[in-house]
């Protein structure tokens, strides 16, 4: 897998590329800020840019930024957002496009979550860390409201991007009651009648992500 880095910590990006380059990965370039990430991604075209969210020369929501001006030129570039805290202004419109992912840095320190998370968006899935995916459920809505706790649950696991089997590893459940839970969950969200099964879980994460979206 060819790889860009926005990061712009010296120390957090050399240990970043060394794991990934480790394990395989061509890390194609690195750039410690957004102007140069943008430009390292349009230029290498990588199967995935990891960016920190915060990054010179606003530090603020500029490699978020810079997701959405790759999205914009480049939708078949998978992009993994990096953040030291959860953020309140997740974007609904990246998680809709797919190949995206957003992880808090610490989830780097369990290599396999993390390099399972990069493979799902370079591959077109999405990757949102638990913690992100928690902070978004505060609130209620129609539809959501009726689900159980266990379907909450494992709805909240279908939003960080696994699949039926990897939410009965998580949660330690016999993979066909995943099926059965999912399935009520999309029932209860009107879903049921979609055509295709990825594309209603598609319309059930993006409708509890939408519902609990931060105003």
């Amino acid at each position: 897998m060819r790889i860009v880095i926005g990061e712009d910590s010296a120390l957090f990006r050399a240990g970043l590329r060394s794991l990934l380059t480790e394990v395989g990965h061509d890390v194609v370039a690195d750039a410690p800020d957004a102007p140069s990430a943008l430009a390292a991604v349009l230029e290498h075209g990588p199967d995935v840019a990891i960016l920190d969210v915060r990054m010179p020369p606003d530090h603020a929501d500029d490699g978020a930024r810079v997701a959405a001006r790759v999205r914009l030129e480049r939708p078949e570039i998978g992009v993994l957002l990096l953040s030291q805290h959860v953020e309140s202004r997740l974007s609904v419109d990246l998680v809709a496009g797919g190949h995206f992912g957003y992880l808090l840095k610490d989830r780097v320190l369990d290599v396999t979550q993390f390099l399972d998370a990069l493979d799902r968006v370079a591959h077109g899935g999405s990757a949102l860390d638990p913690e992100v995916v928690a902070r978004l459920m505060v609130g209620g809505s129609p539809g959501l409201g009726s689900l159980t706790p266990r379907e909450h649950e494992v709805l909240a696991l279908m939003a960080e991007g696994l699949t039926n089997a990897g939410i009965a590893a998580r949660v330690v459940i016999a993979e066909r009651t995943v099926e059965t839970h999912v399935a009520r969950i999309l029932g209860k969200l009107g879903l049921a009648e979609a055509t295709a099964q990825d594309h209603r879980r598609v319309l059930a994460v993006l409708r509890y992500l939408e519902a609990h979206r931060p105003g």
